[in-house]
């Protein structure tokens, strides 16, 4: 029988608290006090206050969809007020508004019924395409006002979104209610104080709000996790700084972003995106085609203020080094963050007006404490890509250094001379595009400038850098997988016999079955997901809620044990409480998928026998993934992997299905809130820190997703992104690179999205040139869930007809997308009938190396992450 690493014990655990404690100290480092006239801290012995808004009560941890996780203990803002000491005089207002919701969500949960009723499984898509909307807040009355019992008033307002679906231009997602506009004027005509709380995932329109004369203070609290209600107050007291930098640009309108239009389902075309911006994501945007953001990124102000001054540069060929001087100069202790950006001179590729390359955060500073931080990057990292050249080139020209606390305050520190061009990194173009795209230009614009940026740029310091110095690295690419030779070895070896040295794994995979194989790189599922019934054997059966796992085929014979996915990324989603009966009959305790409970009724429910044992698997949500980036801490994020690498050793898991760090390419993305930021440096540092933590385990690691261009949620599976190589280089590959070269996370997820026409689930360029030949990758690759089209028959036989099919299992194989999710039988079907065939016979032909090559891969995982 497989091992239950659950608890039987139904209370709360130490563990629970002290790492609840501990993403509560994370938390206040993320959030970004946006606006402060004094409001805020609120200071003396914590009295009464009024509450409202739609997250007062309904408080949102996280986003939704895999993003979820199940939690025993989640603290809203309310919660968290009174327990910081507060009393709460506008509680009639809250049930009101909260029994209105639930009223509502009663009527969802009636009509999704009725749908899986007449349908069945193939409903199931429906909580993706169609998920619950709250209604409208109620209005304020005069009975509400309670402004003889405080002075101060708290107004949250709540967002929400998640996977398979892209938020709208429209109030209640991207914009404001009007009676949220009308709630907050009416309040700041009422109390003196009025702080406004975002407790949201991603960019809303700020534009009403900074109109509304009297409050005094916005805060970005974001999604904090499930003790974000206590970090809130942590805040709103001061007995915690908010310390956060924005890391992705807030606009002043939608229309500022480039293509703002044409994403996702704005131009009604869901088959196919194209990246016409180019490079030119975020502040490089912004900055480069001087559109003025409402908030620009790297911006966050604190409780108290700094005097940021640069001491020195160094440079040379190899590295660029700045220090520079923070001093608090306020009269409470706080945190700064420090960005150094480069300007790259135009040439043959036009340049963004600055990019980021580097960035350290003080230390807690008492009022008079200065700290110098040491910010250093590599020289070659200023590079551009060439298409023309398929490589990393640096032009010649004037390089500007630049400092400062957020990318509309920097000053220029340095400029390096650069004699000729030099090319840093030889390349093969691998992602060419498969259509022509009109690239958005900067010629005849103005960029964004400031008034002393001239005088800055004739007082810097020159460093001249020899191109000759500089060298060039040239990638060699792998030659086609050969057969592995047979072993001479009669004896069946085991995974013991490779610990040990009696045999070689290369030995012990040329003794596999083609079936084995197949098998091996084919996720376990075979439908049991909605065929019911206990699971039995598998080791994920011991972890109810794990979105998948590797087969248990070979357990016995081969002592091949299989790999537990959690889902994430702002924690582990597993089940929270299960049975199990004596001879390890799991029978979960509400939905088999975690998160999904509104499917609960789709799914066949067991008879539970007496005598069955309980188990409980409350994790830990940590804050999301922006919050994460926005503490511009790298020690903090660790810390948050580490506390899910610890949770995943305690209940048995192996590969976390996180972090996720697609870029912001849009405020609209609905998975926003599970990725960094807009800027690839900002992902891949934060990844490679929550790789970090989570290696502290040894028998954990994560699974970098959604590799690559997964931007937008609606037709996420059948989109085809559009994007020039360099623009996929620079921008959407950048981050993972970092993350691999820096981490060496075990796994890697394809996304379900095609790029250039071709999935990237069967993309070889993607999957073996890039990431393994030219970024040194060691782990293996598996794909997004029912990307094959393994999940039909969730699909709605109604829907319209896709411009482009599914991704085939033969094609993962053959790309080096080792282990094809959640798996079907017919994934398992059509590796081994593209085996041996010819060019033209089948869509993805099979040799057998290529098959070893994959089941090597996983089973070398396997080895590296051996658990008592």
């Amino acid at each position: 029988m497989a091992k239950i690493y659950a608890s039987t014990n139904p209370e709360v655990s130490e563990r629970e608290i002290r790492n609840g404690e501990r993403a509560r100290a994370i938390a206040p480092q993320g959030m970004v006090l946006l606006e402060n006239s004094g409001a805020l801290p609120l200071t003396g012995t914590p009295g009464n206050i009024a509450l409202y808004g739609n997250g007062a009560r309904r408080t949102v941890k996280g986003g939704t969809g895999s993003g979820d996780v199940n939690s025993r203990e989640v603290v809203n803002i309310e919660q968290g007020l009174e327990a910081a000491g507060f009393t709460i005089v506008t509680k009639d207002w809250i049930d009101r508004d909260c029994k209105n919701v639930t009223d509502a969500k009663a009527a969802y949960d009636a009509r999704l019924a009725g749908k899986l009723a007449a349908e069945g499984a193939s409903a199931f898509m429906e909580v993706f395409n169609n998920p619950f909307m709250e209604p409208q807040m109620l209005p304020i009355t005069e009975d509400d006002i309670k402004a003889d019992l405080t002075d101060t008033a708290v107004y949250v307002i709540s967002r929400n979104s998640g996977e398979g679906k892209d938020r709208r231009d429209l109030p209640g997602e991207y914009e404001l209610y009007d009676i949220e506009v009308e709630s907050i004027r009416k309040l700041t005509g009422i109390y003196s104080k009025v702080i406004v709380v975002l407790n949201v995932g991603s960019v809303i329109d700020m534009k009403a709000l900074k109109a509304i004369d009297g409050i005094g203070a916005i805060l970005l609290m974001s999604q904090a996790g499930n003790y974000g209600g206590y970090a809130l107050a942590d805040v709103l007291t001061g007995k915690a700084a908010p310390s956060g930098h924005l890391t992705t640009t807030w606009g002043v309108n939608y229309s500022d972003y480039p293509a703002a239009e044409t994403f996702s389902h704005r131009n009604g075309d869901l088959d196919d995106e194209y990246y016409t911006e180019g490079i030119y994501v975020g502040y490089r945007y912004f900055d480069t085609f001087n559109v003025t953001p409402q908030y620009p990124f790297g911006y966050g102000i604190t409780y108290t203020t700094f005097d940021v001054k640069p001491e020195s540069v160094c440079a040379d060929e190899n590295c660029v080094t700045v220090k520079v001087k923070v001093t608090n100069t306020g009269n409470r202790s706080g945190r700064e963050v420090v960005q150094v950006y480069y300007s790259a001179p135009d040439g043959t590729l036009e340049k963004p007006y600055q990019e980021l390359a580097g960035y350290a955060k003080t230390k807690d500073l008492a009022p008079g404490v200065s700290e110098i931080l040491t910010i250093s990057y590599a020289t070659k990292d200023m590079a551009s890509y060439s298409m023309e050249k398929a490589a990393w080139i640096l032009e010649p020209g004037t390089y500007y250094v630049r400092a400062g606390v957020h990318s509309r305050a920097t000053c220029v520190v340095a400029a390096l001379t650069l004699d000729q061009e030099v090319i840093t990194e030889q390349l093969q173009n691998r992602l060419n595009a498969d259509c022509k795209i009109d690239l958005l230009s900067k010629k005849g614009v103005t960029p964004y400038s400031y008034e002393t940026e001239a005088a800055e740029k004739a007082a810097a310091p020159v460093f001249a850098l020899d191109a000759a110095k500089i060298p060039t690295v040239t990638i060699q690419y792998s030659q086609a997988a050969e057969a592995l030779p047979v072993t001479d070895k009669t004896e069946k070896i085991t995974m013991d016999d490779v610990r040990a040295g009696r045999a070689t794994l290369d030995e012990l995979v040329s003794q596999l079955t083609p079936f084995e194989m197949a098998t091996l790189c084919v996720g376990a599922e075979r439908g049991s997901m909605f065929g019911g019934g206990p699971q039995i054997g598998a080791s994920s059966a011991a972890c109810p809620g794990a979105a998948g796992d590797t087969t248990s085929l070979m357990i016995d014979d081969r002592g091949i044990r299989n790999l537990i996915l959690p889902d994430g990324p702002a924690g582990l989603r597993l089940t929270p409480a299960f049975k199990a009966d004596e001879d390890g009959h799991i029978y979960p305790l509400g939905s088999p998928i975690s998160g999904f409970e509104a499917l609960e009724n789709i799914f066949p429910k067991p008879e539970i026998p007496e005598g069955c044992t309980t188990y409980y698997q409350y994790t830990t949500a940590i804050p999301i993934a922006t919050l994460l980036a926005q503490t511009w801490d790298l020690e903090a994020i660790e810390d948050a992997g580490d506390i899910v690498g610890g949770e995943m050793e305690e209940f048995g898991c192996d590969l976390w299905l996180a972090p996720g760090m697609n870029i912001h390419r849009n405020p609209l993305c609905g998975r926003n809130f599970e990725y960094y930021s807009e800027d690839p440096l900002v992902a891949g540092k934060c990844a490679a820190a929550d790789t970090k933590g989570v290696h502290r385990h040894k028998s954990a690691s994560t699974t970098i997703k959604h590799f690559a261009f997964n931007n937008q949620e609606d037709n996420r599976n059948y989109v085809s992104s559009h994007v020039d190589e360099r623009t996929s280089r620079e921008i959407y590959l950048k981050g993972f690179e970092i993350a691999i070269k820096e981490a060496q996370p075990k796994s890697i997820m394809s996304s379900y999205n095609l790029i250039n026409g071709e999935h990237t689930a069967n993309s070889y360029d993607l999957l073996t040139a890039i990431a393994r030949d030219e970024w040194g990758f060691q782990g293996f690759v598996m794909t997004d869930w029912g990307t094959t089209g393994s999940m039909s028959i969730l699909s709605d036989p109604n829907a319209p007809k896709h411009k482009y099919g599914d991704s085939f299992a033969s094609g993962c194989v053959k790309a080096g997308n080792d282990l094809t999710m959640p798996g079907g039988q017919g994934d398992v079907d059509d590796i081994l009938g593209a085996l041996d065939k010819k060019e033209g016979e089948v869509p993805y032909p099979l040799t057998l190396g290529e098959l070893q090559r994959c089941a090597k891969r996983i089973l070398n995982v396997i080895l590296q992450m051996e658990r008592e």
